[in-house]
């Protein structure tokens, strides 16, 4: 068994997963962020877009606030991370914390349309695990999790402010309207 199953084995996850069977979107970050975990909701961090661009990508109907994160499978959307178990910035995740493995269990049990990683990191961790890949640009990735469409979005952290760009955002709103027409061709 290895360090991740051992830790999820013995201890509660810092966020839940807020998944359900045939989202549009289901979006995993590294870990729970340090404001996150005390606050016990997602992207509650000061300075975090991922709330105000849920709604400017239309999204979300309205900008949600982090403590209504459960209610996003009413919008077709989910949120996970690849650390289910730790939190904290990216730079400081304890060695061995991540679960490609789980995550792509968890993800091939909901069977969302598009699974998008929220910054690099996660999306480095879980491609280099399931493709060998290393290199994860931003945007639509050219692999599919048994047809599960992957994006890689920049990181709406107010520590990754220099690195923000809303078009891939964009483009993943664009893919989640167009999803039920994707998920009825395999690829």
């Amino acid at each position: 068994m290895d360090a991740a199953s051992k830790r999820s084995a013995t201890t509660a996850p810092v966020l839940p997963d807020i998944l359900a069977p045939g989202l549009a979107v289901v979006f995993c970050g590294s870990a729970a962020g340090a404001v996150s975990a005390r606050l016990g909701a997602y992207y509650a961090g000061p300075g975090n877009r991922f709330w105000p661009t849920l709604h400017a990508v239309g999204l979300t109907p309205r900008e949600l606030a982090p403590h209504e994160f459960a209610t996003l499978p009413a919008y077709g959307l989910g949120l996970t991370d690849m650390a289910k178990h730790v939190s904290g910035a990216d730079a400081v995740l304890p060695r061995g914390s991540d679960d490609p493995e789980g995550l792509r269990d968890r993800i091939l049990a909901a069977r969302p349309c598009v699974l998008a990683f929220v910054g690099k990191r996660a999306a480095g961790v879980f491609m280099r695990a399931e493709f060998g890949r290393r290199d994860v640009p931003c945007g639509e990735q050219a692999e599919t999790l048994d047809g599960i469409r992957l994006f890689v979005l920049p990181s709406p952290s107010g520590l990754a402010r220099r690195y923000w760009d809303i078009r891939p955002w964009r483009a993943l709103a664009r893919a989640a309207r167009d999803g039920n027409n994707e998920r009825g061709s395999p690829e």
